[in-house]
């Protein structure tokens, strides 16, 4: 699994190694001693239906953008990890206090006069 595309759907043979990578990055950090050798016939491995395809990326059209046995569309903007914390959903209830401030501040500890 990549951890740089969080939404990976193909992997690509290196045609430099032969070995099976999810990006250009990974690449990088499991072969340092070579760089990835670039190529217009790329090998893909979709991760859907496990099956493997050629594409000629010099005549690369809207139809290759799928997997030609499973139709998956292979072709997607990339997710990448982010940083940061934060409320998901845009639910109005989560981003303000509707409790009023002048009310009585009650604790389970002290006893209620």
């Amino acid at each position: 699994m990549c951890k740089h595309v969080l939404n990976a759907q193909v992997q690509i043979r290196s045609p430099c190694c032969q070995q099976w990578f999810d990006c250009p990055q990974c690449h990088a950090e499991q072969r340092p001693d070579h760089e990835l050798q670039k190529t217009t016939e790329m090998v893909f491995g979709c991760k859907k239906c496990k099956k493997v395809f050629r594409k000629d990326m010099s005549v690369f059209e809207e139809a290759d953008e799928f997997c030609p046995r499973c139709d998956n569309h292979f072709v997607i903007p990339a997710k990448t990890p982010q940083m940061g914390i934060g409320i998901e959903g845009d639910d109005e209830k989560l981003l303000k206090d509707h409790r009023d401030p002048r009310a009585v501040k009650r604790s389970l500890l002290q006893p209620q006069a």
